[in-house]
């Protein structure tokens, strides 16, 4: 028995509860069908020159039928007469690398097979030009050889800041397709100046690149799309602030607040760019995010294989475990972080051998005097919150709240 175990002595689990946290559920029945009709506007297609090059800004974010959505936009490109081809637009992402990066869209499920278009990864970038603070302006070299350009990604709220333009279209044209040179210049100021960064550099590009469109989405609660509009390159800034602030709105939570414990079982670039996304666990790297949620004490269990061991957000728990940290990418994590200039988010939790040491850890320093009435959640992860498990004392509140169904009775905590 090591010294660890000596003060874990005594500390029993709650029983969990399995519930249903009840979201608006209006998903797009026809993924396909929706990127489709996009192409049939006339603002859109008569933008398509036939024979003309167009590169397709794909980033690394685990888009609800990603596959489909970039598989569906090459066809209609290639139906209007274009040349597609793929760019990877995620800044520093995959350590930085050409390769990393082509093997984490390989990861979403975008390969040169699924999607029926080149894929071009490249680190190389033209410098456009500067803002008036002197940042330079970066971009895709391969980007800018095309004819034409257009991104694909999902608005929604940043975890890092809050603006009037957060993670979306221009964050993917500025620092996505900006490559890590790129990314690294709009970070330099710090992320109390990212949202106008932001918006700066994406005006500069607008009116300094060939580019065409941005398809967006907005997902629902459950993680799947309620809406797919393409937005032409002059409407974009005007147009995504109003996505935002629906996105804001269909964003799922814990319906459950403070806590005393979260368990997170999964952390993953797929979920959240911190891995965690902090408008649900309340915990942020910077004091930029205005967040609701409380947490006195987070456990995260485990990292996804398709973070490619970019474990970006470690920082922000206070526990994790062996398997986890063994999992890690230092390399592909540093890069991340540096570039975003919030080294916290690199940090090392304290690390237990096992899963129940763990949650055990988070229990114990939760200052809890009685136990029994511990407010502790546990999560698969931060993207999927309908079905979530809760402790035994936070079950009359579940029963009082419409919005949550409960699902069974209380259960020993499971590994």
């Amino acid at each position: 028995m090591s010294v660890i175990d000596d003060f874990l002595i005594g500390v029993d689990l709650p029983r969990m509860v399995p519930v249903r946290q009840v979201f608006a559920d209006d998903a797009v029945a026809d993924v396909a069908q929706a990127v489709r009709d996009q192409f049939e506007r006339p603002e859109i297609a008569s933008r398509i020159v036939p024979d003309m090059s167009v590169a397709v800004g794909v980033g690394s974010r685990g888009l609800s039928d990603l596959p489909t959505i970039v598989a569906t936009t090459i066809q209609e490109l290639k139906r209007l007469g274009a040349k597609p081809f793929i760019v990877p637009a995620m800044g520093s992402h995959g350590g930085a690398t050409a390769e990393g990066q082509a093997d984490l869209l390989a990861h979403l499920g975008v390969t040169e097979q699924s999607a029926g278009c080149p894929i071009k990864s490249s680190m190389d970038t033209v410098e456009l030009g500067h803002l008036p603070s002197g940042l330079p302006i970066y971009m895709d070299k391969h980007a800018m050889q095309a004819d034409g350009i257009i991104v694909i990604n999902r608005v929604k709220p940043h975890t890092s800041f809050s603006g009037g333009i957060e993670s979306g279209l221009a964050k993917m044209l500025t620092i996505g397709l900006g490559k890590q040179r790129g990314a690294e210049s709009c970070h330099a100021e710090g992320f109390g100046r990212m949202a106008q960064n932001v918006h700066d550099m994406s005006i500069y590009k607008l009116a300094h690149t060939p580019f065409l469109f941005g398809l967006a989405m907005v997902e629902n609660s459950y993680d799947k799309a309620c809406m797919i509009e393409a937005i032409p390159g002059e409407q974009i800034m005007e147009r995504e602030p109003e996505l935002l602030a629906e996105a804001r709105t269909r964003m799922p939570r814990i319906l459950f607040r403070p806590l005393d414990v979260l368990i997170v079982d999964q952390m993953g670039k797929e979920f959240s760019g911190t891995g965690m996304d902090p408008n649900i666990t309340g915990r942020a790297g910077t004091p930029y995010l205005t967040l609701s949620q409380e947490v006195t004490r987070m456990a995260v269990l485990d990292l996804t294989d398709n973070s490619a061991g970019n474990a970006t957000g470690i920082g922000l728990a206070d526990i994790c475990t062996r398997r986890l940290f063994e999992k890690i990418d230092v390399a592909a994590t540093y890069a991340n972080c540096i570039t975003s200039t919030v080294l916290g988010n690199a940090r090392i939790p304290v690390t237990m051998e096992t899963d129940l040491d763990a949650v055990k850890l988070a229990i114990k320093t939760c200052n809890v005097p009685d136990l029994s009435k511990i407010r502790m959640v546990r999560l698969a992860n931060t993207l999927h919150l309908e079905t979530i498990l809760i402790s035994e004392a936070l079950l009359p509140e579940a029963i009082e709240n419409p919005a949550i169904e409960v699902l069974g009775e209380p259960r020993e905590f499971e590994f």
